[in-house]
């Protein structure tokens, strides 16, 4: 294997060794390195319907697409754009699982827009479909985050929340009100002109959580921005949360009757996870809490499954039974929201919704499908098993495929005069190029041993927990 660069401490491995390594777990992505970005992009969002041998998954495509139409009429769109929206994600269920909740032009959201545009354009679809996490806190790193967005040449609070407060709380929690003031360090409200100009396209109201105004500030700048052709429709963890409420309030969901229904079943997947971690794939999903979140006043917190309830030991304590209609009631109340494994059971795993998502994702979400192939099998439904063994890439990588460092996309677009231009420049680069350094890959600790252990062999593709990709 190429060896880091002795000058660059922070790299753990080559963009050689990553490149080799996706190749091999994804055989299917080889061919795409030196072709056109739009190319790959286009290969990604060629997905075809197709028709389930279980009642299980058939079911949970229905959900999914109710829980799409109520996600679209919740966004400001009318009744027959909300249906459209249904129509077609069920012709081709693709959904951009990669960036968190961040606003638009937060570069990490920004290049993953681009990319996933260049796809949709490429089939003519209307809808851009996305699911982000909002259980995460406002900052990833030094100013950097879901509470941040680089305007102008300096680092700019969303909200101008105070720090101490960022860093104890998660974007999701009802805690507002939120408005967006975008300040500098001095405190200063949108300190330069490209600010000035973003705060005014943002929406004035205030918000209950800071998601929420990420979410409609999403929605208001995509509209004068971005592709009119192509509507946004962005999934949050409260959207998600009632879904799997819907789940479990109809008892012949494969959710309500056997994952809550057979306490067998849910603990299945968590010994597959505790057995995970003490071989060469340990890491890559982690048990840090067991289903849901507890969703107190400032930030999501562990529950853990013990006998027949979800218990927290945070004070104040709290207890719900697990069964179907308490677990129901917590997510309506906005008591629970659900971890990423349940997110991702319920709009993709169950309906067979293939995801795009980052360097983490790749990996994490097929080690998820076999975990949940646990529970399948211990609920003894051969059929559902059978449409998994059948997906067709259900996870791919479709998020920092189109990467560039340092930069200020509001700037950007300005320059450029507006998104059609870039769409045209990045399309063209190679996959390669546009990939660049892989920076997030190569300071990865985890992907720098993923690489070591397929090059010794003690991970292969044949591998029980790789099975589950769909290669």
């Amino acid at each position: 294997m190429d060896k880091p660069s002795a000058s660059n401490s922070t790299s753990y491995c080559s963009p050689a060794d990553v490149r080799r390594s996706l190749s091999y777990l994804m055989p299917k992505l080889a061919p795409y390195w030196e072709r056109p970005l739009t190319s790959y992009a286009s290969k990604l969002y060629r997905v075809e319907h197709l028709s389930a041998e279980s009642a299980a998954r058939n079911h949970a495509r229905n959900l999914l697409r109710t829980c799409i139409e109520r996600a679209a009429r919740r966004f400001s769109y009318t009744e027959e754009e909300a249906r459209s929206a249904g129509r077609e994600f069920v012709a081709s269920p693709v959904l951009q699982t990669g960036p968190h909740c961040l606003l638009l032009f937060e570069p990490d959201a920004f290049y993953t827009h681009l990319f996933s545009m260049m796809g949709l354009m490429a089939h003519n679809r209307n809808w851009y479909i996305s699911y982000f996490a909002s259980t995460s806190g406002f900052s990833e790193r030094a100013k950097k985050g879901p509470g941040w967005i680089r305007v102008g040449g300096e680092p700019l609070n969303l909200f101008g929340v105070p720090r101490n407060r960022m860093d104890s709380s998660s974007i999701g929690c009802l805690n507002g009100p939120y408005r967006y003031a975008l300040t500098n360090a001095k405190g200063e409200s949108a300190p330069n002109a490209h600010a000035a100009c973003l705060l005014v396209n943002l929406p004035s109201a205030e918000f209950a959580s800071a998601a929420e105004a990420i979410k409609a500030g999403n929605r208001d700048l995509w509209r004068r921005t971005f592709v009119p052709s192509i509507r946004l429709l962005q999934l949050d963890d409260f959207d998600v949360a009632d879904l799997i409420a819907d789940h479990l309030e109809d008892p012949t969901s494969w959710i309500s009757s056997q994952f809550v229904g057979n306490g067998a079943v849910a603990n299945s997947i968590l010994t597959a996870l505790d057995d995970l971690q003490t071989g060469p794939w340990a890491g890559w999903v982690r048990r840090t809490t067991d289903f849901f979140w507890r969703m107190a006043e400032n930030r999501v917190t562990p529950l853990r499954l013990e006998s027949d309830a979800l218990m927290s030991d945070k004070a104040p304590t709290l207890s719900v039974r697990f069964r179907p209609d308490a677990i129901a009631a917590a997510l309506r109340n906005r008591l629970i929201l659900p971890n990423l494994l349940l997110a991702f059971l319920v709009i993709s795993i169950l309906p067979g919704v293939r995801v795009l998502g980052g360097f983490k994702q790749v990996v994490y979400y097929p080690l998820m499908r076999y975990l949940t192939s646990a529970g399948i099998q211990q609920s003894g439904n051969v059929d559902l098993l059978a449409d998994m063994v059948n997906d067709n890439q259900p996870g791919v990588w479709g998020h920092r495929v189109l990467r560039r460092a340092e930069s200020d996309p509001f700037h950007e677009v300005n320059v450029a005069g507006g998104i059609a231009p870039l769409l045209q420049a990045y399309g063209k680069l190679s996959l390669s190029d546009a990939s660049g350094d892989l920076k997030c890959f190569t300071e990865d600790c985890m992907w720098s041993r993923l690489a070591a252990n397929i090059a010794n062999r003690t991970i292969a593709s044949a591998s029980d927990e790789w099975r589950w990709s769909g290669r």
